[in-house]
């Protein structure tokens, strides 16, 4: 009986996955990569080289600001007045030394930023998913291009960033290759230090080398961990500063040095998504020989890209990030590799009046795009360029037949051209598989619906009629993979993109669930009153995805969804038939409200919220340290929460057992010690115990988080396994009658809760897990969302009460109004209402939003000083789908709180039926906000913001669902299953 309903989620579970695949593979593709390269058999597809090497030094996340020149007043409040030698530079030698504000293409991950600075090509949204997993460059690139140029391995060097290894690994030999752990966030020195120990003595060899990459961290991991604005930022910056005076003046003659960020950072010091602050980086690029533009020739204003830094008032010499490939490629005398689709930089082409070099360098530019776009059109994907191609080529000829005056300016138009309509179409849908994948959805939504409310009518023969459920579910997934396989064969040539196993991954699921819903036979009324059921805020949750503002302010949404939520249950309290349940519902309620605005108070901003919010989960925005009162706060927190809990629990007498040993030892310790960590990782971030302290501190915190983690998931798991119950039986010796005569009398302390404590000490083991790798001001967040939890539960359970009493007062034998056992009401989808927007709550107000800046990238690091597969990403994964996950595992208590366990065995029957149907309301709940928001990404996927709004949501709805499914199968699986049956062997037997 158990396992069955196992299967039953399991299945809805594979109808989730199954449409969230198939959806993705039609919505979020990747660029198609050409293999083509760039052959140049003679001296036509170049210009001779102005320099025989280069240096490019990369200091990651580099900000635009960060060596931007001095502004006017009032100063910007984003200027750092540290990186001063370009400026100083750039002042003193006309024609040798340029500043530009660089965009930076979105995703801003390094990894994709290496792609685009090698091959000058864009990247897709879904590339950003591989950067904790970079695979090799298989585009023509200019590390490609010198090496066919002659530049053998031995002579191109790398120190820095070991992602640059990944992507080429067959580039560099391992005499000139230094590579370093990308992903130690916490270490600031390591890799800026390696990157100077070897790059300083090649500077000494200028002729051991043809082509330099040196890749500093320093500052990229500096903002991610104090941001910005801290005292270390500027000390890093310092120490970059130093590091550029000591190559210039190591820099010989015939060597060009190009000083770039690969991307910038926002105002925390994180960086993944289009933000104005990530998306703007500094790049700088000096010759300390010949000069790249004549100081005497003026450029036409018509070649300058103007471009702006956020904060500030005036416009800086702007260009692509990818203008850095045609244009290095040329000045060394190399082809312009193949995908390529930047312009070169007209300042370093500008040797005379008439700029005939620049000319000659962008015809060469031009027809690469123009040979680039010729072979995508005659691709696979080919037909993506259909609507645009008539304007590309009328824009082409355009350029070629115009006069010499008019040319340059026609072919740099075309290029732009190029640029933004292949940024806009690479935005690619396949809408056949987009159709395939939100007919899943919508599947995935009804029958876990129409199992809901049809398991609420058999109760009373659960374990026959689930039997005979899961065969026809059987028979569904068997002839739905025949007919994919069918399918097929017959329209592969209609949509030959969509192979036989995504024909069985839609058929199969999709004829279960038809048969499913055939089989619980929902009948026309029932289908008027499922309608009329369907709770307004989840309509209206849903309903916001359709617009841009309403997505962006999900956050305050939610939080008046789940106030207003709770409505219906104050109203009911008043109307109480007892002024003992009006107490505890209106009590309750205002406890819960309490929590949930207390919660409210911790919030950070996404960009488009700006100036309207104000981040108080950290210290600022700018400081992603915890407030002072959080500091003080944390502790206290943890120390009482398990003692509120087992307050709750000693309401039903349920604080024994497993509780009295769980709750105010082992789960008093995993707290304090998430606590610690957090802690330790503030002092050592704000070096309040100086260097020396550091490496002790980090060993201290990660022996902290370890023990935590491994106590609550081994030690409290396998105690609660042993001993799962919270009951304690206390036997008396009694006379009757005479006074020889005794009679045992057994009193059995948490009978009333017999169900619900034990699954609720279960829930506070994963609570713990996802305490560690909180930080603190979360962690105070999910304590308050732990007394939200409870507070929601005494009031349903009380409103059941309430609701059951008004019924019997109202029916012709009032006399049952005595055993409230017998009149309680039965489970409401409503109730799931609450708790799920209490999950999203959760998520927004421990420091995420939807977005890929909100990523909190240092619980990466909580349980190892550097990238561990698969901790770090897990660690990272539980930190932002956790609250979700947490509040989905505590859906079946809303079955089982207070649930006595006689008669068996029907109090078990019960528990089993109400259990799966309080999943199934979870899955329904997160199925449909992930519907609305794959509707919404569909339908809005022209639209301006899809990529920085609609996509992020929709991304995060189908990792939120994953996440619930997952805690429902374990809660049932594990949790509800052993705890029923070890209350059956308990009392079995008994009356």
């Amino acid at each position: 009986m158990l396992l069955k309903g196992l299967g039953l989620l399991g299945w809805i579970s594979f109808i989730h996955l199954a449409g969230i695949y198939l959806f993705i593979q039609g919505f979020l593709l990747s660029r198609l990569s050409l293999s083509d390269v760039t052959q140049c058999l003679d001296a036509s597809c170049t210009i001779p080289a102005t320099h025989k090497r280069a240096i490019v030094l990369i200091i990651d996340a580099l900000r635009y600001d960060f060596i931007a020149p001095e502004p006017p007043n009032p100063p910007s409040p984003f200027h750092h007045d540290v990186l001063t030698l370009p400026r100083e530079l750039t002042a003193a030698s006309p024609g040798r030394s340029f500043l530009f504000n660089a965009y930076s293409d979105p995703p801003t991950t390094t990894l994709q930023r290496i792609k685009g600075l090698t091959t000058g090509s864009l990247p897709t949204f879904v590339d950003m998913g591989s950067n904790f997993g970079a695979s090799s460059i298989e585009e023509d690139s200019i590390i490609q291009q010198l090496r066919a140029a002659g530049k053998k391995a031995s002579q191109i060097a790398f120190m820095g960033d070991d992602t640059w290894t990944t992507v080429f690994p067959d580039s560099f030999e391992p005499n000139m290759t230094f590579p370093y752990d990308s992903f130690n966030v916490e270490d600031l020195h390591s890799v800026d230090e390696g990157v100077i120990r070897h790059l300083f003595p090649l500077l000494e060899k200028p002729h051991s080398w043809d082509f330099i990459i040196a890749h500093f961290l320093g500052v990229d991991h500096a903002g991610h961990r104090v941001g910005p604005d801290h005292p270390t930022m500027k000390a890093k910056l310092a120490q970059m500063n130093e590091v550029l005076s000591r190559v210039v003046e190591q820099l010989d003659e015939e060597t060009l040095l190009v000083l770039l960020g690969d991307h910038g950072m926002d105002r925390r010091g994180d960086h993944g998504g289009d933000g104005g602050l990530e998306t703007s980086c500094g790049v700088w690029i000096y010759s300390k020989g010949a000069a790249l533009s004549d100081p005497a020739a003026s450029l036409p204003e018509h070649l300058l890209e103007a471009g702006s830094f956020p904060g500030m008032a005036y416009q800086h010499r702007g260009i692509q990030q990818i203008d850095l490939v045609p244009s290095l490629s040329l000045l060394l005398g190399l082809p312009v590799p193949f995908n390529n689709l930047g312009t070169v930089i007209p300042e370093l082409f500008w040797r005379d009046t008439e700029g005939s070099l620049y000319n000659q360098a962008l015809e060469l530019n031009a027809a690469q795009i123009e040979t680039y776009l010729d072979t995508y059109r005659s691709s696979s994907s080919g037909g993506e360029l259909d609507s645009v191609w008539p304007d590309l080529r009328d824009k082409w000829y355009l350029a070629k037949s115009a006069d010499q005056e008019g040319r340059v300016a026609a072919l740099k138009e075309y290029t732009r051209l190029a640029l933004s309509t292949c940024r806009s179409l690479w935005a690619q849908f396949n809408k056949p598989f987009m159709g395939l994948g939100l007919a899943l959805l919508v599947v995935g939504v009804v029958a876990p619906w129409a199992l809901y409310s049809w398991l609420g009518r058999v109760q009373d023969s659960y374990e026959e009629s689930v039997n005979s459920l899961l065969m026809v579910c059987m028979r569904g997934l068997a002839t739905g993979a025949i007919l994919g396989c069918v399918g097929y064969l017959g329209l592969n040539r209609i949509v030959p993109e969509i192979d036989a196993l995504d024909w069985t991954l839609f058929d199969a699921p999709l004829m279960s669930s038809i048969a499913v819903i055939a089989y619980t036979r929902p009948s026309l009324s029932s289908v008027f009153s499922t309608l009329k059921a369907i709770p307004l805020p989840l309509i209206l949750h849903t309903l916001a995805f359709f617009s841009n503002s309403f997505t962006i302010w999900e956050d305050r949404i939610v939080l008046y969804l789940l106030i207003s939520s709770l409505v219906p249950l104050v109203v009911a309290g008043v109307r109480a038939p007892t002024s003992r349940l009006r107490r505890r519902i209106l009590g309750f309620s205002a406890l819960f409200t309490v929590c949930v605005r207390l919660m409210g108070i911790s919030t950070v901003c996404r960009e488009e919220q700006h100036p309207y919010c104000h981040v108080t989960f950290f210290s600022s925005a700018s400081l992603p340290s915890p407030p002072t009162l959080v500091l003080a706060l944390v502790v206290p927190v943890s120390l009482a929460l398990p003692w509120m809990c087992k307050r709750f629990l000693a309401i039903s007498k349920s604080d024994n057992g497993v509780a009295a040993l769980l709750l105010p030892w082992m789960l008093q310790a995993v707290l304090l010690a998430g606590n610690g960590y957090w802690i330790l990782e503030w002092m050592d971030s704000a070096d309040i115990l100086g260097a020396k302290w550091a490496p002790l501190l980090r060993g201290v915190r990660t022996l902290l988080a370890r023990s935590a983690m491994g106590g609550a998931l081994v030690g409290g798991l396998s105690l609660w396994w042993l001993i799962p119950l919270c009951i304690r039986v206390n036997t008396d010796a009694r006379s009757e009658g005479k006074p020889d005569a005794k009679k045992k009398q057994v009193t059995v302390l948490g009978f009333a809760n017999a169900f619900g404590s034990p699954y609720f000490v279960f829930w506070m083991v994963f609570l713990g897990l996802l305490f560690v790798v909180t930080q603190l001001t979360g962690q105070v967040v999910l304590s308050l969302a732990t007394l939200a939890l409870l507070a929601y539960l005494e009031v349903v359970d009380s409103v059941r009460d309430a609701k059951g009493l008004t019924a019997a007062f109202a029916s012709a034998k009032p006399s049952i109004v005595l055993d409230l056992e017998k009149v309680s009401a039965p489970l409401q989808f409503s109730d799931m209402v609450p708790l799920y927007l209490l999950a999203v709550h959760t998520f927004h107000a421990t420091g995420h939003q939807s977005t890929i800046p909100s990523i909190q990238w240092k619980t990466a690091f909580v349980l190892s000083s550097s990238v561990t597969y698969p901790f770090s990403p897990g660690a990272v994964a539980l930190n932002t789908f956790g609250p979700q996950f947490l509040l989905a595992l505590a859906a079946p208590l809303l079955a089982l709180w207070n649930l006595p366990p006689l008669p068996q065995p029907d109090a078990s029957r019960i528990a089993v039926s109400n259990s799966v149907r309080t999943c199934l309301a979870a899955m329904v709940c997160f199925g449909t906000l992930l519907l609305g928001s794959a509707v919404s990404a569909a339908w809005l996927r022209r639209h301006l913001m899809v990529w920085k709004i609609f996509a992020p949501r929709f991304m995060s709805a189908a990792a939120q669902l994953v996440a619930v499914d997952l805690a429902v199968l374990v809660g049932y699986g594990v949790g509800v299953v052993r705890i029923v049956r070890r209350v059956s062997d308990v009392f079995r037997g008994m009356s």
